[in-house]
């Protein structure tokens, strides 16, 4: 959602609000997202990657929907504020879930190598922190792979929609969807009460 939103933000601007110059604002979501990111993983760390993460969703979903209210329609109304309000707020949790999602999965893969295994061998242990640490290593670079096609697929979502229905809404209603298939997922395995890898 980070880097697809970095990408397809100013096009959103100058198609959706064609008065504002998207290169007055187009930078502040990403500063916004970069800068918080850290803090990410900080609250993950003290209240659970599964939490901060299940919540963010939550806060992505809405803060979209609040897009979406402050979107033109049919060439009329529209607030340019709500909608660079709203964008912000889905920046700064684009900047903390990708906090979080990073602390998230080498916990998984650490507290998945370590099932089974008696904490009391040292040398069984040592391969299971190592299998976990290198598999949560390859996770986090696919994940990271992965996050680099929302370069391309957010911004074509917007001009698909723009092109099928003649507004951005469908596309982002499709993300809030998105967002809560991920809320449903992250509660199921992460962060309900006898979760299959609480984390």
């Amino acid at each position: 959602s980070f880097i697809g939103y970095a990408a397809g933000f100013p096009l959103l601007i100058k198609s959706q609000f064609p008065g504002i110059n998207p290169l007055a604002y187009a930078w502040l979501g990403p500063l916004v997202g970069a800068v918080v990111r850290p803090f990410g993983g900080w609250l993950a760390d003290k209240l659970g990657g599964a939490r901060v993460t299940l919540w963010n969703f939550v806060v992505m979903a809405v803060a979209v929907v609040g897009v979406i209210q402050f979107l033109p329609h049919a060439g009329e109304g529209g607030n340019f504020a709500g909608f660079f309000v709203c964008f912000l707020v889905l920046f700064l949790t684009t900047g903390i879930g990708n906090g979080s999602t990073f602390r998230m999965i080498p916990v998984i893969f650490l507290t998945e190598a370590m099932q089974g295994v008696d904490k009391f061998d040292t040398a069984a242990v040592a391969a299971a922190t190592k299998e976990g640490n290198t598999l949560g290593a390859a996770t986090l670079g696919f994940t990271a792979a992965i996050a680099a096609y929302g370069g391309f697929f957010i911004p074509k979502s917007y001009g698909s929609s723009i092109a099928l229905t003649g507004g951005p809404d469908f596309a982002l209603w499709t993300f809030a969807g998105f967002y809560v298939l991920c809320i449903a997922v992250t509660w199921w395995y992460y962060a309900r009460k006898h979760a299959e890898m609480p984390c």
